[in-house]
């Protein structure tokens, strides 16, 4: 499916997403709420409701009942099998164990994120986003059922694509988070910023039917 992040929301709005439905691929809406209970109830219930939204979150740290009230929003929408999944942002890829601490979270990122990944469990949510470092740990402490979308993908053949300047702390090759047991893989700057986005698609895709196989 495609991804749907604030940079592309900030400029086109909704009617990025209704354009982005109509080529029938479904939207992960990236738009990582984070706010008050009520703002992100309501932030969420709007979102449901546009075309193709397959998956959308929220920041687990926006706390349980921020969650509890975003996994309402959905559910209240009443949309059956349309009803996209809700996710929860663990650890952002961007931070280490020292920048964590910095903003007064201390522990690993991957035992915060296991810890995080329970209570969006106990909170309802269908899954999370979460680096690749922690999907064997979040897959034990949630089961097979409860999904685990994985940003910070990197190809194995990244020094060839020479993307931009990575500020992705906690990164894995497509083959080795699959194996880990990610469900789903987030793919961006390896091709948008790629000399030939269409040969960096084409040799992720083989790379992950490799790992597939």
């Amino acid at each position: 499916m495609f991804k749907i992040n604030t940079h592309l929301f900030t400029a086109e709005g909704p009617a990025a997403v209704r354009g982005i439905a109509k080529l029938g691929r479904g939207i992960f809406l990236d738009l990582k709420y984070h706010d008050i209970p009520n703002t992100v109830s309501g932030a969420v219930a709007a979102a449901v409701r546009e075309p193709g939204v397959k998956l959308l979150n929220v920041h687990t740290l926006g706390g349980i009942e921020m969650m509890r009230s975003a996994a309402t929003a959905v559910k209240e929408a009443k949309l059956g099998a349309r009803r996209p999944k809700l996710l929860g942002v663990t650890i952002l890829t961007s931070h280490d164990a020292a920048s964590l601490e910095s903003v007064g979270i201390r522990g690993t990122p991957a035992s915060r994120a296991v810890k995080l990944a329970r209570l969006a469990q106990k909170c309802g949510l269908d899954g999370v986003v979460a680096s690749p470092h922690e999907v064997r740990g979040i897959r034990r402490a949630c089961g097979k059922q409860f999904l685990i979308v994985v940003p910070g993908i990197r190809p194995i053949e990244i020094a060839r694509l020479r993307p931009r300047k990575d500020d992705q702390a906690r990164i894995s090759t497509p083959r080795a988070a699959i194996e880990a047991g990610a469900d789903y893989l987030v793919i961006g700057r390896p091709i948008t910023a790629a000399d030939d986005p269409r040969a960096a698609a084409k040799a992720i895709l083989a790379e992950i039917s490799t790992a597939l196989s």
